[in-house]
């Protein structure tokens, strides 16, 4: 064969193959970068306070877990270890029963069954105290939560509300196990139940019908000598330490600082004026719901069974996402939680209420681990004696003589 033929040959079967559509894949092709949910979700500004106090309330949930498991037991305040090791899964524990009870000594002590030899469990007494003490408060502040429940009925649509949606948010607005006997069902001057699933609203009150950014914007008003076209429809604004401020993002961020919405208790048509005046609208709804809530924070699943009843059909996720001033979402643990960044300073809330105190000694018991501190020691040399523990509760939620030592400093300097 020619080698002159031979060479173009190859330099035409050369140029076949990289130039062949089978191999698309070696040509370069810029792509736009897509925005979703998820990559903002990514690509946000992390907050480590914000992640280590969802962190810190994880540990309590699973420890309150542990504890309505073993309250349900009828046989005795004590629990196997054995038995307690088929929880694992309805727990949601990573590590064994056991050893998740070894880390916290101050909660859960561990001995020996003096008949049957074996291993059991049951909760100490500092944190019975502790559980007590929150009935107690929620009890004596069962007026504020009646406002809570009515002021939910008055920013939905209708002036109704599912029982499983507020079921899901239970904790977060400080409603006892039975709210709906003992909250719904006592109180039938201010609720009444439509259906076995509907509570609507008897009656409207005005005094409630005040946004709790109100008294932010009147402060502002009043102390900076703002004018009432700039506080009116404004929002405190946070930003986390290292957030990019883009060209452009001042003057957008102004503009709708000063833009008008249908404010949550207003009963206008919420779906005239725009998607921006829209989406703000939904703004507000949200940071009043947070603000009613007792730590400021609750998981963004359950804010999807309030989107019919408060007229809000947004992408949640994705809406207080838009808005990091306002809201940041916390990815740690199996769920994210949103918190409202205006309602925390340094770790702890800046307004604290009687059972957000009662469950930060919760917190600060199960933070111990298993370190030891002379009060603690002291209260270990008492043995019990009976199962009636009595607490003397002020209207502050405090106690005298609280064993309580204050929330560890390191966590809340790092």
């Amino acid at each position: 064969m020619n080698p002159l033929s031979t060479f173009r040959h190859t330099i035409f079967q050369s140029t076949t193959i990289s130039f062949s559509p089978f191999f698309l894949f070696n040509q370069k092709r810029w792509k736009k970068p897509t925005i979703s949910a998820q990559t903002r979700l990514e690509d946000r500004v992390r907050d480590t306070h914000f992640d280590k106090l969802t962190t810190h309330f994880k540990k309590l949930n699973l420890v309150l877990k542990i504890h309505n498991l073993m309250s349900n037991r009828k046989r005795g305040s004590f629990v196997s270890l054995q038995l307690m090791s088929r929880w694992r899964n309805i727990i949601g524990l990573n590590v064994t029963v056991t050893s998740f009870l070894q880390k916290y000594p101050h909660v859960f002590d561990l001995f020996v069954h003096p008949f049957r030899r074996n291993m059991c469990c049951r909760i100490t007494r500092k944190m019975k105290e502790l559980i007590l003490l929150e009935d107690v408060v929620m009890k004596q502040h069962e007026i504020e939560v009646v406002k809570r429940v009515k002021k939910l009925l008055m920013m939905s649509l209708n002036g109704t509300l599912h029982v499983h949606a507020l079921r899901l948010i239970r904790r977060e607005l400080g409603l006892p196990c039975d709210f709906r006997e003992s909250i719904l069902g006592k109180y039938c001057d201010e609720f009444r139940l439509v259906d076995l699933e509907i509570v609507a609203l008897v009656g409207w009150d005005d005094e409630l019908g005040i946004a709790h950014v109100e008294k932010w914007r009147e402060r502002e008003y009043r102390e900076k000598w703002l004018s009432e076209f700039e506080t009116k429809f404004a929002f405190p604004i946070n930003f986390p330490t290292g957030f990019k401020i883009e060209r452009g993002f001042r003057e957008k961020l102004k503009a709708w600082q000063r833009l008008s919405y249908t404010k949550p208790y207003e009963r206008k048509d919420v779906k005239c004026g725009g998607e921006q005046r829209y989406e703000k609208r939904a703004v507000a709804v949200l940071h009043e719901l947070l603000s009613l809530t007792v730590e400021k924070m609750v998981e963004v699943d359950q804010l999807a069974h309030f989107r019919r009843d408060f007229a809000i059909e947004v992408n949640m996720r994705e809406l207080l996402l838009r808005y990091p001033g306002i809201f940041y979402i916390s990815t740690k643990g199996n769920a994210q939680t949103v918190f409202l960044r205006e309602a925390y300073e340094k770790g702890g809330l800046v307004e604290p209420n009687p059972v957000y105190a009662v469950r930060r000694n919760m917190l600060e018991l199960v933070l111990l681990g298993r370190r030891k501190t002379k009060q603690l020691l002291a209260c270990d040399e008492f043995k019990e004696e009976s199962n009636t523990v009595v607490c003397e509760v002020d209207l502050n939620g405090k106690r005298d003589g609280d064993w309580a030592i204050p929330f560890l400093e390191s966590s809340e300097k790092n």
